[in-house]
């Protein structure tokens, strides 16, 4: 691990935390993943190799702590004292970003947007008592509808047919899903506007209004980057 040769906390902070890839995967395990599949899933795209570096030099730094996983092979990752303490780092960073970073359409990952949303409403318990199917149909993916399978047990997205029927049909693009979940835009406002439609039972739809929106949503845009 390089080093900038400063005394000064934010270099020796920044030694750690500031490398890439590292405040996704420490995000995902404040999101509650506990195993290497599960960090994957939040941060596609991450070489397997440079996966297994972050995590052993976080686990090095005191960090993460990491010990066999119980039922399956392979181990599972927590964070330690030290390692929770980086909540405040990364939701200062994320609303840093909220407030003055537009968001481009490379960045649009409804995969990643409903993983998100899954992941904060285990988090933040708002999993449903009975069992919700929730299909997604993006118009710039025509080919590649997504489900949402929520319950008590637990929320994932599944992008075959997970093999019940659904309960909730919701059609929109990647720009308004993911700007909905940002919160820069209510479902109710998006269907009223036609940026979204669903169909099912309104008890239903009024709950995944509120399901797994992201912990920036209250942040208001900088008049820069409003629009």
């Amino acid at each position: 691990m390089r080093s900038y040769g400063q005394y000064c906390p934010i270099a020796r902070g920044a030694e750690i935390f500031a490398t890439r890839w590292t405040p996704l995967i420490v995000r995902n395990l404040l999101l509650g993943c506990r195993t290497f599949g599960e960090i994957t899933a939040g941060a596609p795209g991450i070489p397997r190799s440079l996966l297994v570096e972050r995590l052993r030099q976080l686990e090095r730094c005191g960090l993460v702590q990491r010990r066999p996983n119980q039922d399956v092979r392979g181990s599972v990752y927590e964070l330690t004292d030290a390692g929770r303490e980086l909540e405040e780092v990364c939701f200062a960073l994320g609303t840093w970003g909220a407030r003055w970073l537009d968001v481009a359409p490379e960045d649009l990952d409804a995969s990643v947007v409903l993983w998100a949303m899954c992941r904060l409403m285990e988090k933040e318990g708002q999993l449903p008592d009975e069992r919700v199917v929730v299909r997604f149909d993006l118009r710039d993916l025509p080919n590649q509808p997504f489900w949402v399978v929520a319950g008590a047990e637990g929320a994932e997205v599944c992008v075959k047919p997970p093999g019940f029927e659904p309960d909730l049909l919701l059609a929109t693009d990647s720009e308004w899903l993911a700007k909905w979940h940002m919160g820069r835009i209510s479902l109710g406002q998006a269907m009223h506007h036609g940026l979204v439609e669903v169909r099912g039972p309104r008890r239903l739809v009024r709950a995944l209004a509120t399901w797994g929106l992201s912990p920036f949503k209250d942040v208001r845009p900088a008049e820069s980057n409003a629009g």
